[in-house]
């Protein structure tokens, strides 16, 4: 979902991936969510407005419907689309952010995340299968996949918001406000760079 926000006095272009959670089995977005992505980042930077999304999904789902219309080619074009943008852009990771489903949204010139929230290439599952045949190993491999914030805030991501006691779940509204602060602070300093000064460093960022 997503479409134009304000956001202190500030006009923006929200993305977000909603979850659908109580299913037997989860599924993330499939081909027509990230043509619509896609579609968002190219409204966003004909109106030169800032993009911000929020990034909570097991991953694109992989199903025989999304595999034939596409999903891979939706991915790739969304994150495209993201990279290559002038406008500055932020990704929040808020809950679970797992493979290209992901990614498609997160490749940002700020990356933030929630203290308790993940963030990797595959899920522990999917890489105890490829690894060991199934998905038995899970817990096994997810200690050894760097996916949590300590991990990662020694390059991937920039800043870690902190979350009440017991999660964000907890006390909904004050995880929101954390989340306020940091977004106010990074989207005041993007908004302060130069297209040109932004659009290297994310190359930079990207590349290495």
């Amino acid at each position: 979902m997503g479409g134009l926000a304000r956001f202190e006095n500030q006009p923006v272009v929200v993305i977000a991936q909603e979850r659908k959670r109580g299913q037997a089995k989860e599924r993330g977005a499939g081909p027509a969510g990230y043509h619509k992505a896609e579609r968002l980042i190219r409204l966003a930077a004909r109106l030169n407005l800032p993009i911000v999304t929020f990034v909570d999904t097991p991953g694109a789902d992989p199903g025989f419907e999304s595999e034939r219309f596409g999903i891979a080619g939706a991915i790739a074009h969304c994150l495209a689309a993201l990279l290559q943008t002038h406008v500055p852009t932020i990704s929040i990771i808020t809950g679970e952010g797992t493979s290209g489903g992901a990614l498609a949204l997160a490749a940002t010139d700020r990356v933030l995340m929630l203290e308790h929230a993940t963030y990797a290439v595959i899920s522990p599952e999917g890489a105890s299968a490829i690894l060991y045949g199934d998905a038995s190993h899970a817990s096994e491999v997810a200690r050894t996949m760097e996916m949590t914030v300590e991990d990662l805030a020694r390059g991937i991501i920039d800043r870690v918001v902190p979350e009440p006691e017991g999660g964000a779940q907890r006390d909904v509204d004050a995880a929101a406000a954390m989340v306020k602060a940091e977004l106010e602070a990074t989207l005041t300093d993007l908004l302060a760079q130069s297209d040109d000064e932004r659009l290297a460093a994310r190359r930079k960022r990207y590349r290495s």
